[in-house]
């Protein structure tokens, strides 16, 4: 079994059959979803899109970043490992994030700043789902603080499966079915936060929207309960269709909470407003959370900026794999031994959209992969796993 100081390695594009399909199928319809969804870009864009989408079906080499990128000298040290490899033969990880990275040239997000995935955003923002979390997040707040924070960290670990970049988990809405929690370490962490002073915690989010909305109400809980302070990261820039950005937070605390049909909406966009304000609520975007960055590889400043955290909490699947570095450990393998490294206590709520996995029971997966050959892929499972320092 690997242990923490020699994780195994990345997971390639072509050692699996669903790493391939991501890269040769489903990224690619993606890509012609956001010329469908933008008509009126130019020509010139709906070209450059297309282009990228063939790449990856066709396999071409992957492009050197541009040297006119504002950011090209960041992008040409982590390109450098992966020179001369194509789109399905080389590391999914770095893969994944880069094709992102070239759609937003492609679309001339830099200049511009239109989000490419602004009408799958907007379509969210006025759909049912959204009142919905928002009615149940809600109805927690007059619970006793651990009965309000063990129902929020379950509604904000399902709520992962609102990802508009997979329909078929987004389908499944943020109800849990016996079974659907694969590992919940939730009594852990909330002897943690209630056990001692109130102290910093990080929120490392992933999806806009009701998701974000959820992630909003947990951190509202934490402020009253369990937090001095708390920290939102938010992606700097668009990524994976529906990775919440500055501007999607906004929409939120600007338009939808103060419009929403929603006993209690207005007030809680008016707590986190009052938060910011006072300093207990800062939002922050490093560059790093849209880069193909392990947590275990961050910068040494960025990595630091954890260490005096009472928690850092991680959303998603994408950041799991930050986690694990993206590999096929054991999934035996304790979630604490995979996250060993990190410099303070780490808990991640993650609905799983990809392979890699930890924490889980002896057998637990051999189990899992008997019953339903998509477990790891679906998003119907979900985990919640403390790594306590």
């Amino acid at each position: 079994m690997p242990d923490s100081t020699t994780p195994p390695p990345a997971l390639r594009v072509e050692q699996t059959p669903f790493t391939r399909h991501t890269m040769a199928a489903r990224v690619p319809g993606i890509l012609r979803q956001v010329s469908e969804r933008n008509p009126d870009y130019d020509p010139a864009v709906h070209a450059a899109i297309n282009e990228l989408a063939l790449a990856l079906v066709n396999d071409a080499i992957m492009p050197l970043p541009n040297h006119e990128w504002p950011d090209y000298e960041a992008w040409a040290t982590l390109f450098e490992p992966y020179a001369g490899e194509s789109w399905l033969h080389t590391n999914w990880f770095f893969a994944e994030v880069y094709v992102y990275h070239l759609l937003l040239h492609a679309v001339g997000y830099f200049e511009g700043k239109r989000d490419p995935f602004a009408p799958y955003k907007h379509e969210e923002l006025q759909g049912a789902a959204l009142p919905q979390v928002l009615k149940q997040g809600l109805a927690l707040r007059d619970q006793p603080a651990r009965e309000r924070l063990n129902g929020l960290l379950e509604l904000a670990l399902f709520a992962n499966r609102m990802d508009l970049s997979l329909t078929t988990s987004a389908a499944l809405g943020t109800h849990a079915h016996a079974g659907d929690m694969l590992a919940d370490d939730r009594a852990a962490a909330l002897d943690h936060l209630l056990g001692s002073e109130a102290g910093t915690i990080h929120l490392i989010a992933d999806n806009a929207a009701a998701e974000l909305t959820l992630d909003l109400l947990l951190i509202d809980a934490l402020l009253e309960t369990a937090a001095a302070d708390v920290f939102l990261h938010l992606k700097a820039r668009p990524m994976f269709v529906s990775d919440a950005t500055p501007h999607d937070l906004a929409a939120l605390l600007n338009v939808v909470f103060k419009t929403i049909p929603v006993d209690g909406a207005a007030e809680l966009g008016s707590r986190l407003m009052l938060a910011g304000w006072q300093g207990r609520l800062k939002v922050t975007s490093f560059e790093e959370w849209n880069r193909p960055h392990f947590l275990r590889d961050l910068p040494e400043d960025a990595l630091q900026a954890f260490a005096s955290a009472a928690l850092v909490i991680t959303k998603g699947d994408l950041n799991y794999r930050r986690i694990t570095g993206d590999a096929l450990w054991n999934p035996a393998t304790p979630f604490a031994e995979a996250a060993a490294y990190f410099p303070a206590p780490l808990l991640a709520l993650r609905t799983l959209k990809s392979e890699s996995i930890v924490g889980l029971q002896p057998g637990q997966a051999e189990k899992l992969d008997a019953e339903d050959p998509k477990w790891r892929i679906s998003g119907r499972r979900g985990v919640i796993q403390l790594s306590k320092k």
